[in-house]
């Protein structure tokens, strides 16, 4: 029987994003991913290297999905709203996505795939810039520091979930409704131009 490389590869990235987003990449064991993937702990040596590396490429593969899911908007951000509020839903279905990013902030070592990562958004910056030119944005805000703002709007709810539940209530249907209406209402305040 052939060995499935890339279904036991996928197996060992899943189980390896649970373990880092519950318990960061200093918590958790390269025995209790390769447990919960119920795979043998040398294949994911040998597939990934160590625990770092590992780290490294789960964030980097999150990333790139949110990405491809949340493209920046072909009209030139016309309905920034719209945006935010994809991006707060991509967050809500995949909150351990933030958890990543926060445990590797936390961690002060190297950054996941950073020249990929900060040329995706310098790209993004530019698309600001350019909406900005346009005058489909507003230009108050620098385009770097807006697209961080956007970011936040959509995210922040996952970082901070006791904050928001304290807040707002309870994370049922109508709340979350409520909250992402609010994000798409705050970045349209925040981006478009005024008048």
């Amino acid at each position: 029987m052939a060995w499935d490389t890339e279904g036991t590869r996928r197996r060992l990235k899943e189980a390896a994003t649970v373990e880092f987003a519950e318990r960061g990449p200093d918590g958790t064991t390269m025995a209790r991913i390769a447990e919960r993937a119920g795979i043998n702990k040398e294949r994911l040596y040998k597939y990934f290297g160590d625990k770092q590396a590992l780290f490294e490429t789960v964030l980097a593969d999150e990333l790139q999905k949110l990405a491809a899911s949340v493209p920046p908007p072909e009209d030139g951000f016309a309905n920034i709203g719209e945006f935010a509020g994809r991006t707060y839903d991509y967050h809500a279905a995949h909150p351990h996505l933030v958890r990543l990013l926060l445990w590797e902030g936390l961690a002060g070592g190297p950054v996941a795939d950073e020249a990929n990562r900060a040329a995706h958004y310098r790209d993004k910056t530019r698309a600001y810039a350019a909406a900005q030119r346009a005058g489909i944005l507003d230009d108050d805000v620098d385009p770097d520091h807006l697209a961080f703002m956007i970011i936040g709007l959509s995210a922040w709810w996952f970082s901070v979930p006791h904050l928001a539940g304290m807040l707002t209530g309870a994370d049922d249907q109508t709340e979350h409704a409520r909250r992402r209406a609010s994000v798409v209402r705050a970045a349209q305040r925040l981006a478009r131009p005024r008048g």
